[in-house]
């Protein structure tokens, strides 16, 4: 941080009052963090007054403020600027030269984050209430010189809120680290040559105001600011207005389709037919490929490309035995990462699929798909940030496609002369895993037709799961070489959950159960995490389960702060946890690596089988473990005697 400067003239000794006003310059820098240009972040300064938006906000980043990569290329933020907030879940950062993790709130102690001394402050400034988060240093990357200090909420904040940020007494290690020259002049009321500063003097007299009353004395602090979340209009319009316009679209009975391939010498001891196929949907995209862009319509929401206004999907359909003799329920399948419609072949499905009568079906989740990650790779070794809207966009397709599937099976499909009379359109289920368990989120929250899902080895947001899984190494290798500055890459994270927010479960989940979307009403989850997990790290499995607001089925494994655990059996969205004996998950921004990987093994056991069963069909969330004990060390592949280093040393 910056020396104090020396004090003893009497301009420096002047003291500046100001009234209280909550107003905002719009800046492309800020000098109350000035290490790094964007800075704190998220930050009110960083967007601009826009009537027409629910917050009365609109994110204004220059240009000139955005990270920009070695390739030479132009990166900006237009993309994230049609937000009219920050996300409600996204990292927030700030680099402090020098700063150490000492005194930090830390995930392991939540509550730490709410005690009156806390190093690091998050307050709803419209309730006056402390956010519970925990804050990090990023240990991504090895340079000490450019680790930003991480603050995470740990609970989804509310949409369309102003929340403030205040930081204090974090050290080098050896003293307290001094405040900038631009934060002190208006935390001691002095004077600046700073006119951004001046023009915040009413601002931060209303800030100092709430954390005074909050218990936080302006004396103490070492910086502050204050930011609004998206509203949740702006974070699911588009994705509601495709839904219900395309439902408009294909009519009662849902899309039309065609049958390419019927096999029926797949898994033949469970499986009747595996059927593959083309559903005709609503083509909102640009064009049907990797990065093509929503097409928007004058008032600004997603249309039909009038060119091309349908196109065919390809899905696939397994049938099991069973339905010969009884017709069964309809499962709409969610692949995990980067993955396909194909997944749904694993033989331990065949065998589930007849013994409990479900006919999976699926179609790709286009944006992260198998098709995708070439386009994705592409973007990040050219560093243009921006393009990226052609992943979430896409994805606002994929999620229609997978409502639009589930509509012509339940509709037009099971009227079909030959395969009809093998489903039952009233049983109606979703089942994801990994990717699908993420993306399940979505789904189940804008679903008019499924009310149960099971949401396997999940999390939220994308921003916090990213450093700390196996499975985005090879893009950070590509973030890293394009941005070496690490401080960009935690930067270029947080911008890009601005637009992730739309298709992922932090813009969503809050509303499966509560205060449900409009045409999805009375929907309830399963979800379930595996304790060690190395792609999709159980804190953001929690962060989840808060924001649905689920009851934490107790399966003897350990409790998890801010869910009430029950012993079951209930009705109403609930979280488990399995746990495979691994040792203790790291608690910094890296992945887990030790023994074998649990990310895929509930899904193959009897009692996750038949708990999945029950919830679908009755909503009744129930521990069928051996002992009412989720524990499976014979499964973990640890091996006896090792010592595991902890993967957080530096």
């Amino acid at each position: 941080m910056l020396a104090l400067p020396a004090c003893g003239d009497g301009e420096s000794e002047r003291v500046i009052d100001a009234k209280p006003e909550v107003a905002w310059p719009t800046l492309t820098c800020d000098p109350i963090a000035p290490a790094y240009c964007l800075h704190p972040y998220p930050s009110n300064v960083f967007t601009t007054d826009d009537p027409t938006q629910v917050t009365g906000r609109r994110l204004a980043l220059d240009p000139a403020a955005i990270p920009q990569p070695i390739s030479g290329k132009l990166a900006t933020a237009e993309p994230m600027n049609t937000r009219d907030g920050f996300s409600p879940g996204g990292p927030i950062l700030v680099h402090l030269p020098g700063a150490t993790g000492d005194g930090l709130p830390p995930p392991d102690d939540l509550a730490r984050s709410l005690e009156a001394d806390s190093l690091t402050v998050l307050l709803d400034a419209e309730t006056g209430e402390r956010v519970a988060h925990f804050a990090e240093l990023d240990l991504s990357r090895p340079d000490d010189e450019t680790r930003t200090l991480i603050v995470r909420p740990v609970v989804r904040l509310e949409d369309a809120r102003r929340y403030i940020v205040a930081l204090r007494g974090i050290s080098d290690g050896k003293q307290a680290l001094a405040p900038s020259d631009g934060f002190r002049a208006l935390r001691d009321k002095r004077p600046s040559n700073e006119s951004s500063v001046n023009a915040r003097r009413g601002l931060y007299e209303d800030i100092f105001l709430r954390l005074a009353a909050a218990g936080v004395q302006r004396k103490d602090l070492q910086l502050a600011w204050d930011f609004t979340t998206s509203s949740r209009q702006n974070t699911t319009e588009r994705l509601l207005h495709m839904r219900d316009e395309a439902y408009q679209l294909v009519g009662e009975k849902g899309s039309e389709y065609e049958i390419d391939l019927v096999d029926t010498s797949f898994e033949t001891e469970h499986i009747a037919f595996r059927i593959e196929g083309r559903m005709k949907a609503p083509l909102y995209l640009q064009e049907n490929a990797p990065g093509a862009l929503i097409v928007l319509g004058d008032d600004g929401l997603p249309e039909p490309n009038k060119a091309t206004p349908t196109y065919d999907v390809p899905f696939e359909l397994i049938i099991p035995k069973s339905a010969l003799t009884k017709p069964a329920s309809l499962l709409l399948y969610g692949h995990g990462l980067n993955g396909s419609r194909d997944q749904i072949r694993a033989g331990h499905f065949a065998r589930f699929m007849n013994e409990y009568g479900y006919a999976m079906f699926a179609v790709d989740l286009v944006g992260m798909s198998s098709a995708d990650p070439l386009f994705i790779a592409e973007v990040l070794t050219s560093g243009q940030i921006q393009r990226l809207a052609g992943m979430y966009d896409r994805m606002h397709q994929g999620a229609l496609n997978y409502l639009l599937l589930m509509k012509m099976m339940r509709g037009r499909f099971a009227e079909d002369p030959t395969y009809g009379k093998y489903l039952d359109p009233t049983e109606r289920y979703y089942h994801g895993i990994s990717q699908g368990g993420i993306f399940g989120g979505v789904y189940m929250a804008v679903s008019p037709d499924v009310s149960r899902g099971v949401l396997g080895v999940m999390g939220q947001p994308y921003a916090f799961l990213l450093n700390r899984s196996v499975d985005f190494s090879v893009f950070f290798v590509l973030i890293t070489t394009t941005f070496p500055d690490a401080r960009d890459q935690q930067m270029l994270v947080a911008l890009a959950q601005s637009l992730w927010d739309r298709v992922e479960p932090n813009g969503y989940t809050k509303y499966i159960e509560n205060d449900p979307l409009p045409g999805a009403e009375g929907h309830s989850v399963l979800m379930r995490a595996a304790v060690g997990d190395h792609q999709v790290h159980t804190m953001g499995a929690h962060i989840m389960a808060r924001a649905v607001g689920a009851t934490h089925l107790d399966t003897g494994v350990r409790p998890v702060w801010g869910l009430e655990a029950k012993k079951g059996p209930f009705t109403g969205s609930a979280y488990v946890e399995y746990e495979f004996g691994l040792p203790p998950e790291p608690t910094c921004n890296k992945p887990f690596t030790h023994c074998e990987d649990p990310h895929g093994k509930i899904r193959d056991l009897p009692a996750a089988e038949k708990q999945m069963d029950q919830f679908l069909r009755t909503g009744v969330a129930e521990n069928f473990c051996p002992g009412a004990v989720c524990s499976y060390p014979e499964l973990g592949g640890c091996k006896p005697g090792q010592n595991y280093f902890d993967v957080c040393l530096p």
